[in-house]
């Protein structure tokens, strides 16, 4: 890949985990950041991260990943970041990555509506299985404004052709943002 930082986002079920992980093994040196793992660190006051009253916790949290991602890419690596990263938080997490000269590309994985929900309800332990969130944030990437070209729809690719998009629009520059 030609950028040293790769946010894969999208909703529940949208296959970033499993695009992510086969885009930082494609590195020399990558490092794959799985959001939700961060979420987890917080052993006390948790706020179900979708909620509402959420907001200044997964500020935080936002915050967190981004630095840590600032500091492998510094540190020589190739970073893929997974998680919901929408574009109201994507300001705050770019801020230190700009700052330190990381050139950020940002991909938005987005299945139709019932494959994100079919997909999503399906996993097992610990993920996000239940139905009415998982509407809500597919919700959220619906409309994505400026970032509509930065949309691949994975409604019916393979994860296998789902990376190979990503890979062939990030060697074109199609998803840099920063």
């Amino acid at each position: 890949m030609a950028v040293p930082l790769v946010v894969v986002t999208g909703p529940p079920g949208a296959g970033k985990t499993t695009v992510a992980r086969r885009l930082a093994e494609d590195q020399e040196r990558g490092v794959h950041l799985e959001t939700d793992t961060f979420w987890h660190f917080i052993k006390s006051g948790w706020l179900p991260p979708w909620l509402p009253e959420s907001r200044a916790q997964n500020e935080v949290v936002i915050d967190v990943i981004a630095g840590s991602a600032a500091g492998y890419a510094l540190g020589g690596y190739a970073v893929v970041v997974d998680g919901i990263v929408g574009p109201w938080f994507l300001e705050r997490f770019l801020a230190p990555l700009v700052a330190a000269g990381v050139p950020v590309s940002y991909v938005v994985l987005r299945p139709d509506a019932e494959t994100a929900l079919s997909r999503a309800t399906a996993r097992g332990t610990g993920a996000l299985v239940t139905e009415e969130p998982v509407r809500r944030m597919y919700e959220e990437f619906r409309n994505l404004d400026r970032y509509e070209r930065n949309v691949v729809d994975s409604s019916t690719m393979t994860p296998d052709e789902t990376a190979a998009a990503v890979r062939r629009g990030l060697e074109e520059g199609l998803f840099r943002i920063g």
